[in-house]
């Protein structure tokens, strides 16, 4: 029989990257740089004319845009700027005092950009950028020919078909033993060798695949090194899997706009990323607390009134009801109103919730039903995206689920202030936050107010997005927290994210996991995901499991497509509720974590690879992370409840046992529901609290000490920041405290070898 493909369900909202064209057989339209010659320097920057295989005549530009940061571009015009900057500037390069280009008559350019250089041949051509001592870092591979001469890598130029180009590309060498990561939130392996992202927002299905709902273009490599790249273009990655020693970039722009930038570590470059887009944006204290949604289902004020008031009878500590699509009355979604007959007096559920202690969160998105009154309004207002005809785009957003729709387009000023006034008075009324779900579907046909074609919007879309609900939400409330489903490159100034709709099993939390480590390394260190899985009901072991990753993440909240209230799991609740109670006890630790992190951009959730970069097995750990610098976190992702886990170099003390493990080597660990696998780094001193209802700015604290050695913490709280410094004095461990906060004790962790007592002085 002839080969069939397996039948599987179709995503009927097709908002796909368009594809490249393929030249003819026997057409050219490859090309490559072979040869340059210096038309201009001016400080740190120089200005080539190039020729390439081809004969044609492009422009090359490499120049320092930061300290450790050297920019280069590629294209036929020296002014030639990413097309999605017609929407909105993705990065700012930045001035470096010591910036300066060396041109020497016979021997190569030298740009200097500190702790990063970039040596220029050219004649022939060829670019290297190595450290301040002069060690290659990253180079351009050199090209890889067949027995016919012919190019088997994409060399640095670019690509044409019928005589028009379509793509520039760039191919870096890689080392045999190198590892990348980054990419954004794809839920692959850590480590891309091997595999080939695009950078196109998807809706991702499940949460278990290289679909995203957040790319960035952004990589981070074992060798010390970052590169970024200025497009929101379905650029390509190809990380050594066409060619085993060749990174190979695909950009279907006007230009190749790329940054090489320094490290040695993820940290560093994370921080110098940081300068070029935007730092991350600290979330409200309060969004640390735990979320509890109402799930996809029908919802009414009398079931949020009675959901909250079990909460605090029960005593489950939570900061944040999120009221999901059914706020609206069915049919009516993204309208932005209130179901009069569900929700008949929302000002007062609104009050009597804010005097329980919690924040609301509003569900939307920017998809508006064909069938709304809101609809007409707006499309006959010019409020959405065209299509070539220049009428409304309507399209299947939900794949079939539920009406067409018309998709807000940002780039139209009024309607961007039309948005604005939906969202305003909900915010007056009391609303705290909004989950802005969806925006990964923009299509490629589409037409903006801009003028841009869809496929140059389809990325940028989310954040032009999210920046008119933040700014919203800022004018009214002074903090600009969005719950985001999709983003792109510059999305940590939105300060929450989350993994969108993960399937319901073991394998999609460990997927959902390596997402959010990925997503860390790409510049974002605010991220949660639905504790317990989206999609289904999780059996009783794996909504503890869940709930226990969530409870260790940088942000939590438990939703899905069926209930995720602990008392719906009667036979459980104690476990997962122990596990909420846990991240509270630990909150002068995970918000010191969280101000740390919006100051030097470094994940909260660190991948191995953060703190221990020289490591090989550091990159490649990924079902494990440190939660702020001391915490060592390992879901546990198999229903066995055993794994194994690494231990990075170091002590590592268990933290239910107080038993001490050395590190550089893999354990394994076997847990009972009720406690996750996690360690404390043997010396450290960990804030706590005492158990709370709501997440608060404590006056008193108590520090724990595991291990008793000499150490220093800094609780980072609304209130200032607070000092310990420990010294171990024989039998004694001193504790010297300088800050706003009153450190109430020192607990000692039942550690071999700990101190037999602590004073606070």
């Amino acid at each position: 029989m002839p080969y069939r493909p397996p039948l599987v369900a179709h995503e009927y909202f097709v908002a796909d990257p368009p594809e490249l064209p393929v030249r003819a057989r026997g057409e050219g339209g490859l090309s490559a740089i072979t040869t340059a010659e210096l038309v201009a320097a001016d400080g740190g920057e120089v200005l080539l004319k190039a020729v390439t295989s081809a004969d044609e005549t492009l422009v090359v530009q490499v120049g320092v845009a930061g300290e450790g940061v050297i920019r280069v571009r590629l294209s036929e015009d020296a002014t030639a700027r990413p097309r999605s900057e017609r929407a909105i500037a993705l990065v700012s390069p930045r001035t470096y005092q010591g910036a300066r280009a060396e041109v020497a008559p016979d021997g190569p350019i030298l740009i200097d950009a500190g702790p990063l250089r970039a040596e220029i041949s050219l004649a022939p051509w060829h670019l290297r950028f190595t450290d301040a001592a002069g060690a290659t870092l990253v180079e351009q591979d050199r090209g890889h020919t067949d027995i016919s001469g012919r190019l088997r890598t994409l060399p640095f130029g670019r690509s044409s078909a019928a005589g028009t180009p379509v793509a520039y590309h760039e191919s870096f060498a890689a080392a045999p033993d190198e590892a990348f990561a980054g990419f954004g939130e794809s839920f692959t392996r850590l480590d891309k060798r091997g595999q080939r992202p695009v950078m196109w927002n998807f809706d991702a299905f499940g949460a278990e695949s290289q679909r995203a709902y957040k790319n960035v273009p952004l990589y981070l490599s074992s060798r010390g090194y970052g590169v970024l790249v200025d497009s929101g273009a379905p650029t390509e990655f190809d990380v050594c899997q066409s060619t085993h020693s060749v990174v190979q970039i695909v950009v279907p722009d006007d230009v190749m706009d790329y940054y090489v930038i320094a490290g040695p570590t993820p940290s560093e470059v994370l921080d110098r990323y940081d300068l070029l887009t935007c730092r991350p944006s600290l979330p409200p204290k309060w969004a640390f607390g735990t979320w509890i949604s109402s799930g996809f289902c029908v919802d009414s004020q009398e079931r949020v009134l009675a959901r909250a008031r079990t909460i605090r009878r029960r005593g489950i500590p939570c900061d944040v009801l999120h009221l999901d699509t059914y706020w609206q009355a069915d049919g009516h979604w993204s309208e932005l109103k209130w179901d009069a007959e569900n929700f008949p007096d929302p000002d007062g559920m609104l009050a009597e919730l804010d005097g329980m202690g919690f924040k609301v969160c509003l569900w939307m998105n920017p998809y508006i039903s064909h069938l709304s009154p809101a609809f007409r309004e707006a499309s006959a207002a010019g409020y959405f995206l065209k299509n070539q005809d220049g009428e409304t785009y309507v399209a299947d957003c939900w794949h079939g689920s539920f009406p067409a729709c018309g998709i807000v387009d940002f780039t139209n000023p009024a309607a961007v202030e039309w948005f604005k006034g939906l969202l305003r008075p909900l915010l007056r009324q009391g609303v705290a936050a909004f989950k802005t779900d969806f925006a990964e579907g923009v299509p490629a046909d589409a037409v903006a107010f801009n003028g841009m074609p869809g496929a140059d919007l389809h990325n940028v879309y989310t954040l032009l997005f999210n920046d008119v609900v933040a700014e919203v939400t800022r004018e009214v409330h002074g903090h600009n927290l969005v719950w985001a489903r999709s983003s792109y490159l510059g999305g940590q100034r939105h300060s929450a994210q989350w993994g969108g709709d993960t399937y319901t099993s073991y394998a999609a939390m460990g997927s959902t996991l390596r997402g959010g480590l990925a997503h860390g390394l790409s510049g974002v260190p605010f991220w949660s995901h639905d504790a317990g899985g989206f999609t289904g009901r999780p059996t009783d072991d794996l909504y503890v499991r869940w709930t226990q990753f969530g409870a260790l993440s940088p942000l939590l909240r438990l939703h899905g497509t069926t209930t995720r209230e602990p008392w719906e799991f009667p036979e459980v609740e104690a476990a997962a509720v122990a596990a909420l109670k846990l991240r509270y006890r630990l909150m002068p630790y995970i918000y010191s974590a969280a101000v740390e992190a919006a100051r030097t951009g470094a994940p909260m959730m660190r991948a191995l690879c953060v703190d221990f970069p020289d490591d090989p097995v550091a990159w490649q750990a990924d079902l494990q992370y440190l939660l702020g610098r001391d915490l060592l976190v390992a879901p546990m992702t198999a229903p066995e409840g055993a794994r194994q886990v690494y231990l990075p170099r170091g002590r590592w003390v268990d933290y239910w046992t107080g038993e001490v493990l050395d590190g550089s080597r893999y354990v394994t660990v076997a847990k009972p529901l009720d406690q996750i696998p996690l360690f404390v780094r043997h010396g450290a001193l960990i804030p706590v609290t005492a158990q709370r209802d709501t997440v608060d700015v404590p006056a008193e604290i108590t520090l724990v000490a595991f291990g008793g050695g000499d150490g220093t913490v800094e609780v980072h709280d609304a209130d200032g920041v607070t000092i310990a410094v420990a010294t171990r004095d024989g039998a004694d461990l001193r504790v010297a405290v300088t800050g706003p906060k009153r450190v109430t004790g020192v607990e000692l962790a039942p550690v071999a070898g700990a101190p037999a007592r602590a004073v606070i002085s």
